[in-house]
């Protein structure tokens, strides 16, 4: 056995040895909605953690044990901080006493749909600051195909070290569904690739201690792949059934009788849901990411681009709805006083990223409309420079010429805003099964 394989067999080992002794140090580069649970489900797991974030708000809460991850109770990250298993910093240079380090950045679209890997690219050139050898350090920052080999290797072997030799380097994709409460990160399978079968085994070796079920793939790409196949699959259903609501809407069916129907079918079809256009920081974004890759292969992904389309398309449909209702009911948009129910991206969560509700305020704000808002995870808001507040749902709407169901939470007392309010156009079948001259659904 040569001296390469020889060293490479050493870190190899002496790390795994470390994982499974609970006694690796563990970093977690971004404290948001996936980095923080990640950092908990370790810390309860025996690891001591390390969380590393440039927000001083965020790791000042963390070292509080008060959480801000609406999945991430107080009462679970207050033990670990207090007995030291959990910690958080703004100082980077606390990767150098860490065995691995997952980076859980953000990954934004610019607004010409090509990827921002500028956080990507910020967290890299920290770790390669303090990698040593026998690191191991996995991305699972959403991205496009490639990004780990082409993009995060070439930063990280400027140190020197080789990776599947002194440093191990993987990609494993975030699958978070915030708000959830039957999937959260301990029981969500872990998809992971690695550069070489070194880095593939440890990276495995690495969630299998703290998560319930770790899925292992051939490579990099494969990883970076999954993620982007499955949010893709979702956005193209949802860009279909809007559609398809939209010609309903035409034909004067009601399109969620038609999927509940189909959904009787045991087999050969799933149900998706139209609403008032697509939220949150996965579904809306991600494909494009994937779309951006292949155009540079010269590849047009005409299905990603189309779906696109009609998803964007569905605040304006929202909007000529409410027009038409208040028409119906002898009023012009502008001068109404126009009421929002809910205003988070999905139900029951406090995230306003990528938010339908924005697009539909905003509209209406342009033609005209007097805007006020209910949403009980979200306190502020600021849209066009209306600075709003959120207001008791129920009073609000009885004061209203027209309410809007854009985000169905469960707090909401439908039966008492259908008693109380004037009109309501419903993008959400919130209230199925009532039947009243004052309800417009989608």
């Amino acid at each position: 056995m040569d001296s390469t394989s020889m060293e490479s067999k050493t870190h190899e080992e002496a790390l795994a040895e470390k994982i499974r002794a609970r006694a690796a140090r563990v970093g977690i580069v971004g404290l948001g909605y996936v980095g923080l649970p990640l950092g908990v489900e370790f810390a309860k797991a025996g690891f001591s953690v390390i969380g590393i974030d440039i927000g001083e708000r965020k790791v000042a809460q963390v070292n509080a044990g008060d959480s801000y991850v609406l999945d991430v109770p107080s009462a679970v990250l207050g033990p670990l901080v207090q007995t030291g298993k959990l910690r958080a910093t703004t100082d980077f240079a606390a990767l150098a006493e860490l065995d691995t380090v997952n980076i859980c950045v953000p990954t934004p679209l610019r607004k010409s749909k090509d990827p921002d890997m500028s956080y990507i690219d910020a967290a890299c050139r920290e770790i390669a600051r303090y990698i040593h050898p026998g690191m191991l350090v996995i991305l699972e920052s959403t991205t496009y195909p490639g990004t780990t080999n082409e993009f995060v290797l070439p930063l990280l072997e400027k140190s020197g070290l080789r990776a599947g030799h002194e440093f191990f380097l993987c990609f494993s994709p975030e699958r978070v569904d915030p708000g959830n409460p039957k999937y959260q990160t301990v029981n969500i399978p872990k998809v992971v690739g690695g550069i070489t079968p070194a880095c593939t085994r440890l990276g495995s070796l690495f969630y299998a201690q703290a998560l319930d079920t770790v899925v292992p793939v051939n490579s990099t790409r494969v990883a970076e792949m999954v993620k982007l196949l499955e949010n893709t699959f979702r956005m193209i259903n949802i860009g279909l059934v809007n559609e398809l609501a939209m010609m309903c809407d035409r034909m004067n069916i009601d399109v969620w009788e038609i999927i509940d129907a189909a959904a009787t079918k045991p087999f050969g079809f799933m149900p998706f849901y139209p609403g008032p256009g697509l939220g949150g920081h996965c579904i809306p974004i991600d494909p494009f990411y994937l779309s951006w890759k292949t155009r540079q292969a010269g590849f047009e992904a005409r299905f990603i681009e189309l779906a696109g389309y009609v998803n964007g398309q569905m605040p304006h449909f929202v909007v000529d709805k409410v027009q038409n209702a208040l028409n119906d009911h002898g009023k012009p948009v502008r001068g109404s006083h126009i009421h929002i129910l809910g205003v988070a991206y999905k139900k029951d969560i406090d995230d306003l990223r990528e938010s339908p509700a924005l697009d539909v305020i905003h509209l209406l704000n342009r033609r005209g409309a007097r805007i006020s808002y209910s949403d009980p995870f979200i306190p502020r808001l600021t849209v066009d420079g209306l600075d709003l507040a959120a207001e008791p749902a129920e009073e609000a709407a009885a004061r209203a010429d027209c309410v809007v169901i854009v985000t169905d939470h469960a707090a909401f007392d439908y039966p008492a805003l259908v008693a109380r309010a004037r009109l309501i156009v419903d993008t959400r079948n919130a209230l199925k099964g009532c039947v009243s001259d004052h309800i417009v659904r989608l």
